[in-house]
């Protein structure tokens, strides 16, 4: 059918048999246009397009072809080093790849529209849009202008299926005079967003905080964020989104949100040298860096965004191979999905090796689980399965891509101290203790330490006579302790040296075995809030050269940032990283959680730490802040290598930590706190 007026033809007609689009399944068609004059075709246009419905049901939710959505998304410009603005596609569809990475399904343009070829790649992979006319904290435009404008933006972009709202600038950029506009060229009539309002039933307020958002879930008005928790440097995205989302997830109102923003955006400056300027802290706010190096909240979102959720933090006792999963995917049912499971020993310290060894593996058809439904998944393990050290399960989507690993520990902690400490010496030698010049000595083989009496410290470590630089503890962090009792006994051929002390930390046992192997049992009372309490020793920075750790990596934590690790075995070479000036990750200073055992490799040599208590982290220096980090900032001392039974959250460029929700808030330490660590030094 042919309809005419003086301005345009519409064409109508029917199909059947069609596919639908969605971000998860990006079915797409051409229809070519043929123009004739007098029976001879004059103009032929194709336009790639998808068959989909979208409505905003006020109260209830967002709804593409009818089943309801939550759009998982992020902020992104259009930002390249080399060039500006100024993208390819390459760099386009790079990007869209690296959000579906993350288990993203939405992005928005902010603040101005893309380049064609970004919506292309869009369309194609599968990513909601949210396209967005250019203008920031007032009116921008005048009307007469701002209705070319809106004319320019949606007829070049109307076909897009990834599309479902247009953006009226932005933050009270908007002129709401061209509210009308855009439905005159949109035969869709797609809903109208000023993102920063509650405007056309969706409220899209930016960087509230979690009791805000938590009030706001509580009324009647659909609620996205179409901008939070805003990413300086490594504070927000990952930080805090667990707290977030489970408030978003679990109201009827939460129609999702956007995270700020994708990328840091930084311009090369050849007249730096090549350095990389992000205007201060005006433009590292990504979760990518520059030439989207991935940060450490790439795997969090990627965890806390699974379609696929597992919630099992450790194997019970009676674990007997099957897993309750949970399918958050809104049009794909998990039988469509694979799974993938592993069982694989670790090397040991010593092998100077990176991951691990599978001997079993598995893969099979998930499911049959529809979408939003929860079910079990039986990854029929051998019976010999416990002989791992680790279990890993992939789920992978319908187009093979990774959607997650979730890993679990199958060994108990005390099986890596049987496994790796050696107690007995090998040539029969013993230990010998001295006491000289102020000092308490003890030596075993070519080992030798030195105790000093007036701070019960770790004073002096040698092998074969060179000294390793590591001592000067345990001291309390987050608390006070004086040393008021220093005494050595012989306990069979071990030496114990024992120390009680006045304050919070009550006592430590240094048990010196013939092996040269070394143990620190300590214990400390505490109570009240702490960013970060435990006990610390020195090591000189300029000296550490690399850790590898079997643990949850390859990244550090934050208190309000545990997941997105994956349990193995990792090297992190050491690297001097400061927030918005270097992109080298994974940065070597911070918090590690689940950690078995390290081996520090150092200009003076190895030292290898044991870990022989439950929920300790570990901690290596202090993290660095970038400059005028905000709340970002963080609140934590000096430190070199501690043993930690709290560790600080992370704030974003607007909020405190404690703002972000519960996991944010301070550790709150109540009672007695015991922690025992093996030592080895080599050179």
């Amino acid at each position: 059918m042919c309809i005419r007026d003086r301005r345009k033809v519409t064409l109508k007609g029917k199909v059947t048999g069609i596919k639908t689009w969605t971000a998860e399944t990006p079915h797409l068609y051409e229809l070519v246009v043929s123009l004739k004059v007098g029976g001879r075709v004059a103009h032929v246009t194709t336009e790639r397009f998808g068959f989909r419905t979208f409505e905003v049901r006020p109260g209830e939710g967002l709804f593409l072809n009818g089943q309801k959505i939550r759009l998982k998304g992020v902020n992104r410009h259009c930002f390249w080093p080399d060039s500006g603005r100024c993208l390819s596609r390459q760099v386009s569809y790079d990007d869209v790849r690296l959000m579906k990475q993350m288990n993203m399904n939405a992005v928005r343009m902010s603040h101005y529209p893309p380049d064609k070829h970004f919506l292309e790649a869009c369309d194609e992979l599968g990513l909601y849009v949210l396209d967005e006319l250019a203008g920031w904290q007032k009116p921008s435009y005048d009307t007469e202008i701002g209705k070319k404008l809106v004319r320019e933006l949606v007829t070049r972009d109307v076909s897009h299926p990834c599309i479902l709202f247009w953006d009226n600038a932005n933050e009270g950029g908007w002129n709401r005079e061209l509210d009308d506009q855009f439905a005159l060229y949109d035969p869709q009539k797609r809903t109208v967003l000023h993102p920063w309002e509650n405007f056309n039933g969706i409220d899209t307020d930016h960087y509230e905080g979690y009791e805000s958002v938590r009030k706001k879930l509580s009324g009647s008005t659909l609620f996205m964020p179409t901008e939070f928790l805003h990413g300086l440097y490594d504070g927000g995205h990952g930080a805090g989104l667990n707290d977030y989302w489970n408030l978003i997830q679990n109201s009827p109102l939460g129609a999702g949100g956007f995270l700020w923003a994708l990328v840091d955006e930084g311009v090369v400056r050849t007249d730096r040298g090549g350095a990389i300027d992000t205007d201060g802290n005006h433009a590292p706010d990504g979760i990518l860096g520059p030439y989207r190096q991935k940060e450490g909240s790439f795997y969090t979102i990627k965890e806390i965004w699974s379609p696929v959720q597992i919630e099992l933090d450790e194997l019970p006792e009676e674990f007997t191979g099957t897993l309750a999963v949970e399918n958050r995917y809104d049009f794909t049912n998990l039988r469509q999905c694979v799974f993938e499971v592993k069982l694989a020993q670790f090397p040991a310290p010593g092998a100077g090796i990176d991951g691990h060894a599978v001997f079993f593996k598995r893969a099979f058809l998930g499911p049959d689980v529809d979408p939003q439904g929860e079910g079990t998944l039986d990854l029929g393990l051998p019976a010999s399965w416990r002989d791992a050290d680790v279990l890993y399960v992939t789920a992978y989507d319908p187009t093979d891509r990774e959607i997650w690993t979730w890993s679990w520990d199958i060994r108990p902690l005390e099986h890596y101290r049987e496994q790796f400490v050696r107690k007995a010496a090998l040539d029969g030698g013993r230990v010998k203790a001295t006491a000289q010049a102020g000092k308490v000595s003890l030596e075993v083989g070519d080992l030798s330490f030195a105790f000093d009496p007036n701070n019960a410290a770790l004073a002096d470590i040698r092998v074969k006579g060179k000294p390793i630089s590591f001592g000067g503890g345990p001291t309390m962090i987050g608390g006070k302790a004086k040393p008021v009792k220093v005494r050595g006994v012989q306990n069979g051929d071990n030496i114990v040296i024992e120390v009680a002390y006045d304050g919070d930390l009550k006592s430590a046992r240094w048990t010196v075995c013939p092996s040269g192997w070394v143990r620190l049992e300590y214990e400390y009372e505490l109570e009240g809030q702490f960013d970060v309490f435990g006990v610390n020793f020195d090591y000189p920075e300029p000296r550490m050269k690399s850790m590898r750790w079997l643990g949850r990596g390859p990244g550090r934590v934050w208190k309000n940032r545990m997941k997105g690790g994956r349990f193995d075995v990792w090297t992190n070479a050491y690297k001097d990283h400061t927030p918005g000036l270097t992109w080298d990750f994974p940065e070597f200073r911070g918090y590690y959680r689940d950690w078995r055992w390290v081996v520090f490799e150092t200009d003076e040599g190895s030292i290898t730490v044991v870990n022989d208590t439950d929920d300790l982290f570990l901690g290596v220096y202090r993290p660095k802040d970038g400059p005028d980090p905000r709340n970002t900032r963080l609140d934590a001392p000096q430190t070199g290598i501690a043993f930690l039974h709290g560790i600080p959250p992370i704030g974003t460029k607007f909020q405190k930590p404690e703002r972000l929700g519960p996991q944010g808030h301070k550790n709150e330490a109540s009672g007695t706190y015991r922690g025992s660590v093996w030592f080895h030094f080599n050179n």
